[in-house]
């Protein structure tokens, strides 16, 4: 059971790492402008995807929200890699980029794990009784 939560959450890992990344890889990169330029609907693919980690996939609400979390930092940490090869003065900033791309991956995978813990928190409390 164990491993299908880390399933989970490897899948909508990837799946929200391709869904920003290929738009975000194709701006130019006089045109990124970080965090707007992550803010795009292939963020909704991490929002719904730690919603659907945490509510089907039954995986923990902390190790959801980092691990789906991580999709954002890791596409501007790919562009930052392959830009500075080939010109290494291009990103003198990158840890300001991963920080911004960070909290953008942050506060999406809260908004999807809180909207995926809804379902667990209400059924608990139908079935202490409250109203």
């Amino acid at each position: 059971m164990k491993s299908q939560r880390w399933f989970w959450l490897l899948g909508v890992f990837l799946a929200a790492f391709v869904a920003l990344g290929i738009p975000f890889w194709q701006v130019p990169y006089a045109k990124v402008s970080l965090p707007n330029t992550l803010m795009t609907p292939a963020l909704l693919v991490l929002v719904l995807g730690a919603a659907a980690a945490r509510l089907i996939g039954r995986a923990g609400f902390l190790a959801t929200l980092l691990v789906v979390a991580l999709a954002a930092p890791a596409v501007v940490m790919v562009r930052v890699v392959v830009e500075t090869t080939q010109d290494p003065t291009s990103h003198n900033l990158w840890p300001f980029e991963i920080f911004l791309a960070w909290m953008v991956g942050l506060l999406a995978s809260l908004a999807g794990v809180g909207l995926g813990s809804v379902p667990g928190i209400l059924a608990r409390g139908a079935s202490r009784g409250d109203s």
